[in-house]
């Protein structure tokens, strides 16, 4: 019989998105290159071949046939109008698409029609002009539109940003809802059915982002203050409770959210808990 073929996984080689994707494929079981100018990278022990690419030639390349799926932003996917979807949000590289100009200038939403409009993104940009009947020129730029205001070649911009820092130090004002929220997801060719190597990478990704809400709580309770910590920290399907040495008191362990963990173990504490831990973990199969 002959072997299945390798999953062929694109991933981004620089930028935002490239060390957090790295990251969560090594806390999915995955090898990852350890010389940033391999281009390529084989993992034979799960099957899948890794290639580093520009992450917005990712969606190109998978909308093509080229690759089976990548890791790229809902940003670039979209903006590429390449032949593939969306299908797993992937939980880090969050920013937002929005539109800028100049502090006072009394610019918004309302006053786009005949501006020039500054972006990096202009497959995005001319879509949401087009769906809200907005006749404004397009100035496609690759990088540093935050210039093209004081350069005289744009009067707005429409930019991603994750904090907005770059733009106000520009002297550059956001306004109006975001055009798009984007974070890192999982691209796949439009109509091509998910085989088992797919799916067993869904899974594993997924496992390492239900890790990064969860923690681990180890703790140490009377046999009877058992039932009052079991109710503040019930874990996913009950806890795991085994006897102590010391007559009388048990050990218990239970998965409890990450958000407000420590809230949490102030509240078991006073029901009765000691010697409470709080673990990190690297994966999570529920």
């Amino acid at each position: 019989m002959s072997e299945p073929r390798m999953l062929r996984v694109a991933v981004p080689n620089k930028g935002a998105l490239a060390e957090a994707a790295r990251d969560m494929l090594i806390s999915a079981g995955y090898r990852q290159r350890s010389d940033l100018k391999e281009l390529t990278l084989i993992d034979a022990d799960h099957n899948v071949e890794f290639y580093y690419l520009r992450p917005r030639d990712i969606a190109v390349y998978v909308g093509r046939g080229d690759l089976d799926v990548g890791i790229t932003g809902r940003d670039m996917l979209l903006d590429s109008g390449a032949d593939a979807q969306e299908t797993m949000e992937l939980g880090f590289g969050a920013s937002r698409f929005r539109f800028a100009a100049p502090v006072g200038s009394g610019i918004d939403e309302t006053k786009l029609d005949g501006l020039r409009i500054a972006t990096s993104y202009a497959g995005l940009l001319r879509r949401y002009l087009e769906e809200h009947g907005i006749r404004a020129d397009i100035v496609s730029l690759d990088g540093a539109v935050e210039s093209a205001i004081r350069l005289g070649v744009a009067e707005a911009v429409a930019d991603v940003v994750d904090t907005g820092t770059t733009l106000r130090k520009a002297g550059l004002a956001m306004f109006g809802e975001p055009i798009l929220v984007s974070e890192a997801v999982l691209v796949q060719r439009n109509g091509d059915a998910e085989g088992a190597a797919t799916d067993a990478l869904k899974t594993r990704l997924n496992s390492v982002m239900v890790a990064q809400n969860y923690l681990m709580m180890d703790y140490n309770v009377e046999a009877t203050n058992l039932d009052a910590t079991v109710g503040i920290a019930p874990g996913v399907e009950g806890p795991t409770v085994s006897a102590l040495a010391k007559d009388g008191w048990l050990a218990v362990r239970a998965l409890v959210p990450r958000k407000g963990a420590h809230r949490l173990m102030d509240r078991m504490y006073d029901a009765g808990a000691r010697g409470i831990l709080l673990t990190e973990l690297a994966a999570c199969r529920l």
